[in-house]
């Protein structure tokens, strides 16, 4: 029995060993706290395998390649939410104590759900919400929503810029036309609504809605009308197990795959691998793209990897949609920590509020991404307090059976149609909650 106790105590060692390289100690005084309220198991685990991946494999790359920012290295702590409001909420609240400096830096939970469950509780601790291609869309709004930010571009952008790239494609009008919109019932799949109802209007396509329930994998019913409705086109707002199921049921009707066009939580290798030769010409919305010919994301490989410290233990995931998002949101955010250290003092770990005031003041541009190594990886975000999403532009990718392929440049949403919507809806919430829209000073 000895050779196996040995055993058993050195995968124990070893499993130590590992966690200690991804789940880095109580952050010391002089460190950045970033907390990381994920998901790794549940229907989305995948999903979030390779996003969180990708976010803390950067966070590792700056500390081990300049030491962080100005001296100050990155420290963070995850807990895992499986995707569910209430859990999303308790890691909230037990990682705020983390740092009473930080208090978390600025929290991205990649749920919708987990956002509106949270939003209110981010603005009183004076912590910023990211939510970086979801949440509230009418937190673009500044002066309502002072510490929420629907950075890149949100639901209603991505579903308008989707209406534009289906009506460039049919001459420069969808009139006539007939669009289903496929959608996750959930708070997520509910936000674009108001677009594209105001988008059917204008440019005179019928719209029918049809909602699915979570996770998504019974769709048999769905796929039925869709058959009869016969439309020209699906726009698809799906998560996870939902999409590939999804893609499958619309082999079995025989719709094309080429006419759905999926959002950007609906565009990833863990979305169509599963699917196999059900996937092959669909289309989704990305706004970061994928593959390791982007130098950044070839130097955490090299970097990271190299030196055993890489988050993933499945390799094969650099490179891929969710990773390099994931890569994305934490270029982002360490962009606003460096912005936030030149105003406030270099060399300092920086608080909640003077985080607040550096994504109110965003400014990368391609020069910025150049610098960084990350041209073309996502758009530039240029925010003010009027505008915390910063760009609203998106491309669209088609996967050719083994790798996504872009099919388009930068599209920007109606900002004409899509501002004033998100604006009345912020004016609501103000009334609602009782609050004087104001910018805040820094």
């Amino acid at each position: 029995m000895k050779p196996i106790q040995t055993s058993v105590f050195g995968a124990i060692l070893l499993a130590l060993a590992s966690l200690c390289s991804v789940y880095p100690l109580q952050a010391q005084a002089e460190d950045q706290f970033v907390s990381i309220p994920s998901f790794r198991i549940g229907p989305y685990g995948q999903n979030g395998q390779s996003f969180y991946g990708g976010f803390i494999d950067y966070l590792s790359y700056l500390n081990l390649k300049t030491g962080g920012v100005n001296g100050v290295k990155f420290a963070w702590e995850e807990c895992e939410t499986e995707y569910n409001n209430a859990k999303g909420v308790e890691c909230y609240e037990r990682l705020k104590g983390n740092s009473g400096t930080s208090k978390g830096t600025a929290i991205h939970v990649m749920s919708t759900g987990i956002s509106y469950s949270i939003l209110d509780k981010t603005q009183t601790d004076k912590v910023p919400l990211i939510m970086m291609g979801y949440g509230r869309t009418d937190a673009v709004d500044g002066s309502v929503f002072p510490y929420a930010f629907p950075l890149v571009t949100t639901y209603q952008m991505q579903a308008s810029a989707i209406v534009k790239f289906l009506a460039q494609n049919n001459g420069g009008s969808l009139a006539g036309k007939k669009i289903v919109y496929l959608y996750h019932d959930s708070a997520y799949g509910k936000e674009p609504i108001v677009a594209l109802e105001a988008e059917s209007k204008i440019n005179q396509f019928k719209l029918t809605e049809i909602p699915v329930a979570h996770p998504g994998n019974e769709q048999g019913t769905q796929w039925l009308k869709i058959r009869e409705e016969n439309p020209d086109y699906v726009i698809f707002w799906g998560w996870g197990v939902m999409n590939q199921t999804a893609l499958k049921a619309a082999q079995k009707v025989g719709f094309p795959r080429e006419k759905i066009i999926g959002s950007w939580w609906a565009g990833s290798e863990e979305d169509v691998g599963p699917a196999g030769d059900a996937a092959k010409g669909y289309m989704s919305a990305t706004w970061n793209v994928a593959g390791k010919n982007v130098p950044i994301i070839a130097d955490i490989d090299k970097v990271v990897y190299g030196a055993g410290k890489g988050n993933i233990s499945d390799r094969a995931k650099i490179g891929t949609i969710l990773y390099n998002r994931g890569v994305s949101a934490a270029i982002v955010t360490v962009e606003a920590v460096r912005l936030a250290q030149n105003k406030y003092g270099k060399g300092k770990v920086v608080t909640g509020e003077q985080m607040r005031w550096a994504f109110e003041n965003l400014n990368i541009n391609n020069a910025q991404l150049a610098s960084l190594g990350a041209t073309g990886l996502l758009p530039e975000i240029k925010t003010s307090c009027e505008n915390h999403e910063g760009s609203g532009k998106i491309k669209i990718q088609q996967w050719d059976g083994s790798k996504w392929v872009l099919v388009s440049d930068w599209i920007e949403g109606n900002k004409n149609l899509i501002h004033p919507l998100f604006k009345a809806s912020a004016k609501e919430y103000a009334k609602e909650k009782n609050i004087t829209p104001a910018c805040l000073k820094s």
